[in-house]
């Protein structure tokens, strides 16, 4: 007597999440003009920690190219908060410096700022007053007959000291 066949599950391969994500993600990234997601990801090593506190990159606009011309150099865009705007417009140079650096070649030729709140806003953590030196510091203001005043001016004195 023969046993009817059963259907056995076809083993489907596992692809890493890494493979399926980067693809989707690598898209995304590619509508908004940039070749990698390396612009994004690692937009603090490529411009600094203090730039990169205060913006983030959103897109690059490349200009269409038309026949006998030079390639021109892409815009990027980038999401900067309002108080700022005007310290970034300031480093506008060293940004584009930076930006190509990284890229290997001179891709970026100038910016264009949005004001508005960052997406990716890292907080800084607050410095901590080191409570010995904070010490030292309240016994230089005898002048201050305030104890919580003194206190506070000390605490502060010592985290401006520690930063």
């Amino acid at each position: 007597m023969n046993k009817p066949a059963m259907n056995k599950p076809s083993r489907s391969s596992a692809k890493p999440l890494r493979d399926l994500v980067g693809k989707i993600v690598g898209d995304a990234f590619a509508r908004q003009g940039f070749a990698s997601t390396e612009l994004v990801t690692r937009w603090a090593d490529i411009v600094g920690a203090e730039i990169a506190a205060c913006s983030e990159p959103i897109k690059l606009n490349w200009p269409r190219r038309t026949a006998g011309e030079d390639d021109e150099a892409a815009t990027l865009v980038l999401r900067v908060e309002g108080p700022a705007a005007i310290e970034i417009q300031h480093l506008t140079e060293l940004i584009c410096e930076r930006v190509n650096r990284f890229l290997g070649w001179r891709a970026v030729g100038r910016l264009a700022l949005r004001q508005a709140p960052l997406r990716h806003r890292q907080h800084p953590t607050a410095a901590r007053a080191d409570p010995a030196a904070a010490a030292r510091i309240a016994e230089g203001l005898s002048d201050v007959k305030d104890d919580e005043l003194k206190q506070a001016l000390a605490r502060l004195g010592a985290a401006i000291k520690r930063g």
